[in-house]
């Protein structure tokens, strides 16, 4: 058996890979369930099992059923039930459930991607990619975070990659150099709150604030702009710059930008890709920049994977670029154009 606690709800999640499935529902229904299933008195049906897999294979077939009718369902390694969760989180909880494993326990590190200044190509920073130390066995980070905001761990996995980003610095990147740190705004409830943990390893870590760029990603699809905002304050108010990251056209507006004013605008890969020859790429990121000069914001291009889209976007203005060509994500911090030696 292995304890892991819920980064949301702070109940404790027991996994036993056998024991006993509770299933519970306030309507006393009956169970959509074939084969050896016991019904207590209150209610409740019981199922032995020695196969957690074989288990979520089973509920898996009556998911429909189990969500619509709001059963509840638990495990233990005894006949007293654990904590009950609703039918979809619990299944949930079982097809994840190395991922949780992984979060709540395993070591995480981060690689560093270089980012350069385009006025005379030198070095302006890094981005802070979060990596699994899980052995040989490679994790996919969009897995990883689909995972954990399915299971409700994505604010434990958010606290965890920040802290890996701020601790990679250490010996590697100089003071002077930015790094560029991505988070998920949605695992931030109480910014005051919140962000007090990542503050602390900041101090710990004797980081100047002014280094660290916290850049929010535009595909959350955020709703609550307001507290977005509220988030990005509390991160400048603590000396700290702020990013919106893969921005795209339905995001580059005057009004959204001068509402929340980050330091920095990532622009989004797809309107890098072949902008020296794709028009309507060109007018697009003219027009950021041009909304970004009205608003006093440096502009950051992503994904440049050819010479003649970095010699573009150097030729219109934008300030910073990041990409494959310049260099690719690494354990070490490695200088830009490491590997094509362009300049």
């Amino acid at each position: 058996m292995m304890q892991y606690a819920c980064a949301n709800c702070g109940i404790e999640m027991e996994y036993h890979e056998a024991g006993f499935l509770f299933l519970h529902n306030e309507k006393r229904l009956d169970l959509p369930l074939t084969g050896s299933v016991d019904r207590t008195e209150e209610g409740m049906y019981v199922l032995q099992y020695d196969n957690l897999d074989e288990v979520y294979g089973k509920l898996s077939d009556i998911e429909t059923e189990l969500v619509e009718e709001e059963w509840t369902c638990s495990f233990n390694c005894s006949e007293e039930p654990g904590p009950f969760r609703p039918a979809r989180e619990f299944l949930e909880l079982i097809k994840y459930r190395e991922m949780v494993k992984l979060i709540q326990g395993g070591q995480f590190t981060s690689h560093l991607q270089p980012i350069i200044d385009l006025s005379d190509f030198s070095l302006f920073g890094y981005e802070s990619l979060l990596r699994s130390n899980s052995g040989d066995k490679r994790i996919n980070p969009g897995e990883l975070f689909e995972a954990a905001s399915r299971t409700g761990f994505h604010s434990m996995l958010d606290q965890k990659a920040r802290k890996s980003a701020i601790e990679s610095r250490r010996g590697q990147v100089e003071p002077g150099t930015k790094s560029f740190i991505n988070f998920l705004p949605s695992t931030i409830y109480n910014p005051e709150f919140c962000l007090r943990h990542t503050f602390k390893i900041v101090n710990e870590c004797k980081v100047d604030p002014k280094d660290l760029v916290f850049e929010v990603v535009e595909t959350e699809k955020i709703e609550d702009v307001e507290h977005l905002r509220s988030v990005l304050d509390v991160y400048k108010r603590e000396g700290m710059k702020v990013a919106l990251d893969d921005v795209g056209s339905g995001f580059a507006t005057v009004e959204m930008l001068s509402l929340l004013q980050p330091d920095y605008v990532k622009i989004d890969r797809s309107f890098i890709n072949h902008c020296d020859r794709d028009e309507e790429n060109q007018e697009f990121l003219r027009e950021v920049m041009k909304i970004a000069g009205e608003l006093d914001i440096l502009v950051l291009a992503e994904g440049i994977e050819r010479k003649e889209e970095l010699l573009f976007c150097k030729e219109i203005g934008i300030h910073y670029a990041q990409g494959y060509f310049i260099g690719k994500p690494q354990e070490e911090a490695l200088e830009p154009f490491a590997e094509s030696q362009f300049v």
